[in-house]
């Protein structure tokens, strides 16, 4: 079995922010083309170049000015909204959320489980191992550390089992055991065939084999 040489093909993005009253929108990027591979993809860029928000677009969640998508057989055409069979095929989990601090990570876990069919508790099982996760299962997430809470979205992310899983800044906040962990995990990923893994950083995971480069500059 070969892998597919494309899995989302990124089609001339215009993305901008509403301005102040009488001033032009913000560009965030513009004429942005690239074509993300099965394996692991870096995003790079300095500060405020536009990484979190190229996530958050590939998920739905903000919708380009401008350009086209297309993940495997579904296409999306800006300037309207993903449309509603996009969002099940992205695993993203913002690690800053809101009204969920009384959550327990059962709840999370369980938000994964609900929107993505692919989920798999044999992975989240895994995953709360080798995050060492285990010991803060009773406890809310107003209670966890921040590098605890970010390791709770990142096990409900990776269990969800998408097409296209989005990771923004996976490493920071963990202590080295789960930095260790998450390195091996992602070196298996870039051997997979039939989906991507795609995390936002100001620099690449040493150690990971990339399928695909996105730089939006310094």
């Amino acid at each position: 079995m070969t892998p597919s040489s494309s899995l989302l093909l990124i089609r001339d993005l215009h993305l901008a922010y509403p301005a102040a009253a009488r001033q032009p929108a913000v560009p965030v990027f513009s004429g942005l083309s690239a074509t993300i591979a099965p394996g692991v993809a870096w995003i790079g860029g300095g500060e405020s170049r536009g990484k979190t928000s190229l996530l958050r677009l590939l998920a739905g969640e903000l919708a380009p000015q401008r350009g086209q998508l297309q993940l495997g057989p579904l296409a999306w055409t800006a300037p309207q909204v993903a449309p509603s069979a996009w969002r099940p095929q992205v695993a993203w989990f913002p690690h800053q959320t809101e009204g969920q601090d009384d959550w327990r990570p059962a709840q999370c876990f369980e938000l994964a489980r609900q929107r993505h069919a692919s989920f798999s508790d044999e992975a989240l099982s895994d995953l709360v191992d080798g995050l060492d996760l285990t010991q803060h299962l009773d406890k809310s997430l107003y209670m966890l550390s921040t590098g605890t809470r970010r390791k709770v979205w990142l096990a409900a992310t990776l269990a969800s089992g998408c097409a296209l899983t989005l990771m923004d800044e996976p490493f920071a906040a963990l202590d080295r055991n789960s930095i260790d962990f998450l390195r091996e995990l992602l070196q298996d990923a870039a051997q997979h065939l039939q989906r991507a893994w795609v995390l936002a950083a100001y620099t690449a995971p040493a150690g990971v084999p990339l399928s695909t480069r996105i730089d939006l500059g310094d």
